[in-house]
């Protein structure tokens, strides 16, 4: 267990680490010498935990990820969700355009997309038992995975296009369309329990 403990806080140390260069420079310019010397570790340590930076900064964003899935469990609508992760995008926007510029579009979506699957079935699930319906097992995996697809995907455009791109009208919308379609889904395929 204390080796467990050790372990982690010494990745976070690399972490923040990463994150202070992050904020002076492009991602393709920080070295492993800047981080471990920033971090107090040697090189051996760095390397015993990651394979290369990229495998840091992909750790750092999982475990950013992890961080907004427990914060999903104190959110209550689609607006709220949406806006709790726009928030967070904001004030990461100097590290996700890093990521995005040094890793690429596809591989950012897929971090929220880990992030989003587990926000759109607790809020099917939640719409589910509000209304006492209850879709088939397989068509609401197919209903998470398509307003994932739909909401990393409109996120990743609003990251490129966050100057030009209103984020109330974006939380709105996407909010307002997963609502209004989630309702007329579960009116339509919805099961009573006993039924499902």
């Amino acid at each position: 267990m204390k080796h467990e403990i050790t372990t982690m806080n010494t990745k976070k140390a690399l972490a923040n680490s990463l994150r202070k260069a992050m904020e002076k420079k492009t991602f393709s310019k920080i070295t492993v010498s800047e981080i471990i010397i920033d971090c107090g570790v040697n090189r051996k340590t760095f390397y015993y935990h990651f394979q290369d930076i990229y495998d840091l900064l992909k750790w750092m964003l999982e475990q950013d990820a992890i961080e907004i899935v427990k914060k999903f469990d104190l959110v209550v609508d689609y607006e709220e969700a949406i806006t709790f992760v726009m928030n967070y995008v904001e004030s990461n926007e100097h590290i996700i355009n890093c990521a995005y510029d040094s890793i690429g579009h596809d591989h950012v979506k897929s971090f929220f997309y880990s992030d989003f699957i587990t926000l759109m079935n607790s809020l099917i699930t939640g719409a589910e038992e509000r209304v006492g319906l209850y879709l088939d097992e397989s068509y609401k995996d197919f209903l998470a995975k398509f307003y994932t697809e739909a909401l990393s995907g409109m996120l990743m455009e609003w990251i490129k296009k966050k100057n030009t791109i209103d984020k109330q009208l974006v939380v709105t919308s996407i909010s307002s369309t997963i609502h209004l379609s989630l309702a007329e889904i579960l009116n339509k395929l919805g099961k009573e329990k006993n039924n499902k």
